[in-house]
Order: structure tokens, then sequence, then C-alpha cells
């Protein structure tokens, strides 16, 4: 069977690692993104179909180009929560049709097998911690409905045209490269650790916690951080795994530890030498007090072992963010 795999998306922050990783396990990869988020640079040499999922005729000549990928990576989506209230319709037609497109052109080709870059948003705020694959749906956003709205919609091509998928969950995608060359530019960013760094590069005008009084060892939330790298190898581990028969099966995918904020804090504090203050800020609006992830059935059924925690995440974000101030533009 051929090893040539498509990566939607694949200019991104995790499919940027990801096609790395692919590329140092001799995967022969296919890029195809719109380059609206992503970054051509982030891929170095892998080659780049530019190419949106909303035209299905895009998507549909990559198939008839390369009639022997065997499997697809589906990273393409918008992302930003607060965006996807704002504008759901934006959110509803990429992250669903979008989907719909691309399954319609893996059925005509005979391509079985995708894995699909999904989120613990599809849960919500958890009944019971750490968060199982059995967890209820009750996702809190547009973003986390129109994630598991494309898994169902995954769910009924497996059931009516045999096409055998994996939704990987992942909790707070996190860190960068370890030799400093590929990171996270997604300005203005979400994501606590880079928006911290950004502030302490002078880059915003204020970092606040969201409240100090939960209760927690310090008062801050706490989260599950999973190193970016670790998340590719996840990402190859489920390809392989369908490839090898394996049936359709979400993963969380989670170090199974939480970490608060004001362990970020003090782990830049110490990476960059600064002792900066903050504010602290009123607690968010459904703002959970822990969260952390259940990766049984991952180390279980994929062989998969998160291999870094939150110091390496610290680390390698300070090192990308201060040596690429402006991300690839630096």
């Amino acid at each position: 069977m051929s090893k040539k795999v498509l990566v939607t998306g694949g200019c991104g922050y995790i499919g940027s690692h990801t096609v790395r990783e692919l590329q140092r396990q001799n995967y022969e990869v296919i890029i195809f993104d719109n380059l609206l988020k992503g970054h051509r640079q982030s891929v170095q040499n892998a080659p780049v179909i530019v190419g949106d999922l909303l035209d299905p005729a895009a998507i549909a000549d990559v198939f008839r180009a390369h009639p022997d990928i065997s499997g697809v990576i589906h990273f393409a989506a918008y992302i930003e929560v607060a965006e996807s209230m704002e504008q759901p319709g934006k959110y509803f037609q990429n992250n669903i049709q979008g989907c719909v497109n691309l399954l319609d052109a893996m059925t005509v080709a005979g391509v079985k097998h995708l894995v699909f870059s999904s989120t613990c948003a599809v849960y919500g705020t958890p009944e019971i911690v750490p968060v199982t694959e059995e967890e209820t749906f009750k996702p809190e956003s547009v973003y986390g409905v129109s994630k598991r709205m494309a898994e169902e919609v995954m769910a009924w091509y497996d059931q009516l045209k045999g096409l055998k998928f994996t939704p990987l969950r992942y909790f707070n995608a996190s860190g960068s490269s370890f030799d400093g060359r590929i990171g996270d530019d997604y300005k203005p960013s979400a994501r606590i650790i880079p928006s911290l760094i950004e502030y302490v590069l002078g880059q915003r005008p204020h970092f606040y916690i969201n409240g100090d009084d939960y209760p927690t060892a310090d008062g801050t939330n706490i989260r599950d951080y999973v190193h970016v790298n670790d998340l590719a190898s996840a990402h190859i581990a489920a390809l392989d795994y369908l490839w090898n028969g394996g049936q359709s099966m979400a993963f969380n995918l989670g170090t199974g530890q939480g970490s608060s904020n004001m362990e970020i804090v003090n782990l830049v504090r110490e990476f960059s030498g600064r002792d900066f203050e903050f504010e602290i800020g009123p607690r968010r609006p459904g703002d959970a007090i822990a969260i952390w992830a259940d990766n049984t059935r991952a180390r279980e059924v994929l062989g998969w072992e998160p291999r870094y925690g939150l110091r390496e995440i610290v680390e390698t974000d300070w090192q990308w963010h201060t040596t690429h101030p402006n991300g690839f533009g630096s």
C-alpha cells in the first residue's frame, strides 16, 4: 500500500508539525491549504496545492492527480471560539460543508482512511474529570458544535460508504518545534502561553488571568497542555491504526495531568528571566475549575505516549517567539 498522505490545512500550526513528522518517518506528503491562516514557509520542501475545501472541484482534482493517496489527515478548519460566536455561518460553512466536500472526494477516489483534527470542546464543561471519550456531548460554542457535527457526518460516511475515521480530540495544543524553526504564528493569539509571551515581549499591552479565587492550589484554572510534537505523533499513530484495519474510534489527546495558569506564569518568568507584573481579571462565565484528559484509550489502542510536559512547552514557545517576533514574517 502507498504511504502517500494528503494533509488538509497542512501549513497551519499543528498541520505543519505533523507534516514534518510524517516526512521524518518517510511518508510521502501532499498538502492542500488555502493559506488564509497557514504559512507556506512552515513546511519547507513539502509540496503545497493551494485550494479551498469549499471548492468541491479543487479537492476532487487533488485525488485525480494523485490516485495513490491512501490516507487523509484533515486539519483545515476555523478554530477561534469567540469568532465562531460572532460569525456562526462562517464556521458552519467552512467546518462542515468543507468536510462534506472532502468526504465526497475521498469516496469517489476510493480513499477509506481519515484522521480528523477534533477538539475536547465537543464535550463542553465535563461532568467527570479526567475526561474520557464516554463524556457526554454538550459543546458550548459554535466552534465546538461544528467539530461535533463534522464527527457525526463522518460516522454516516462510515456507515454508508465504509470510510473509517479517527477523531482526535485534543486538549490544549501548545509548544513549538525543538529546533525553533516552526511554531504557532496565529495572530492575535487566543492561547494563554503565546499570549503571555507576547505580553512579556511588549507585543500586547495587557495580560489578564481570569480569576484567582478558584478552589485550586494557587487559585487559578487548571488545564491539560499537550505539546504539538506529541499531537503530530498521535496523528501518524492513528493513521497507521486505520491502515492496519482499525475501526472508527475517537481518542482524547492530552498528557493526563493538569497545569494551572500560575504554573505557566512562573515558567515564563523562569525562561524569560523577567519578573513581570500582570492583571487579575474577573472569572469568565462558564469557565470550569479544572479539566484534563484521560488518555488511556490512546495509550492502549494507538500505543501513543505523550513525551513532553509543560516545561518543554513553555521553553520551546519562548524560543520560537523570541527568535520569530513577527512569526514567519520575521
